[in-house]
């Protein structure tokens, strides 16, 4: 049986910490890891307690580690006021960590005004990244060499994540959940959060395992958890209905109500995210195969439905991502 390796995550908080950045990812990573991530969580700084905005502090903090797991990745959280608070001593104590202990498979995020420290740091040369709208400026000034991006929740550049800040650092905490422990499990931690996905209008499109959540109805999300845990299943509506506790007919008209969206729709969103998905990850395998496992009838409607939620076709991802993974 293959051995899921853990994600050791470091938050790392300095003086005068938004709590909301520091609390609102650590919590959604601590559910995630609650509901069966892998997740190792710590909360280090180079001091074992520090202010936070709403005048209460956090103690017990771990120090800075001298050295890190192979694969961690770092969370760089932001602060109140941060023209004040990146000139104290802790911050500058952070700021000549991330430029020595970091590994090469280390990667690096930031919440809000966090981007700056990875900036100055030298973290950011030559990545696409974001912070608070308020600080665009002051992040480009800080790392020329940065491709700062405006009007986005959050970046993903690859070994660097960064994010607006304040609450989407959630929206951050959830990308990584699915990145590293699955869509499904990211959808679980989302409704648990009861919060909405937002998305400016420049923002890649929401993920289906995300999206049509944003209500409160609990029959409908027992319906959307099912499928969402095997959705290349033919289920039937009157297995639905008995997964939501609602009869059949009820549950047709609550989900075109309160998800927006009907039921077979939804189902071939995500079969058509599953198969996305499955195409990157084993591109040796051929349509045929991924359209087989996804659970459609044929190839031939594989297609058809891909045309209709999907930009190009699942060869052409397939092409890519042999490409990607090279001979």
């Amino acid at each position: 049986m293959e051995t899921r390796l853990t994600l050791s995550i470091w938050l790392v908080v300095t003086p005068n910490v938004l709590l909301l950045d520091y609390a609102g990812p650590a919590e959604a990573l601590r559910m995630a890891r609650d509901m069966g991530a892998n997740f190792s969580l710590h909360t280090c700084s180079p001091q074992t307690s520090v202010a936070t905005t709403l005048d209460v502090g956090l103690s017990g903090l771990e120090p800075l580690p001298e050295k890190l797991p192979r694969n961690s990745l770092l969370i760089v959280v932001g602060n109140g006021k941060e023209e004040v608070d990146h000139q104290s001593a802790a911050a500058h104590a952070v700021v000549l960590w991330l430029k020595q202990v970091p590994l090469a498979d280390t990667r690096l995020a930031s919440i809000c005004s966090g981007a700056l420290l990875l900036a100055k740091a030298g973290c950011l040369v030559g990545h696409r990244c974001t912070t608070h709208h308020s600080l665009l400026d002051a992040l480009r000034a800080a790392e020329p060499a940065a491709e700062v991006e405006m009007d986005r929740i959050y970046v993903d550049d690859g070994r660097t994540l960064t994010s607006a800040g304040i609450s989407t650092g959630i929206d951050l905490a959830l990308h990584i959940i699915e990145q590293y422990a699955g869509a499904e499990l990211a959808a679980r931690v989302a409704r648990r959060l009861v919060i909405y996905q937002r998305r400016g209008p420049n923002d890649p499109q929401l993920s289906p395992w995300l999206a049509w959540r944003n209500h409160m109805h609990p029959a409908v999300h027992r319906a959307q958890d099912a499928v969402a845990r095997d959705p290349a299943k033919t289920w039937t509506l009157e297995e639905l209905a008995a997964q939501a506790c609602v009869s059949a007919r009820h549950l047709s008209r609550l989900f075109a109500v309160h998800a927006g969206i009907s039921i077979v729709a939804y189902q071939q969103q995500l079969r058509i995210a599953l198969a996305r998905d499955l195409l990157k990850k084993a591109p040796e395998l051929s349509v045929e195969r991924v359209s087989e496992q996804c659970g459609f009838g044929s190839t031939r409607d594989f297609r058809r439905v891909w045309q209709r939620y999907a930009e190009g076709t699942p060869g052409q991802v397939r092409v890519q991502a042999q490409r990607q993974t090279g001979p």
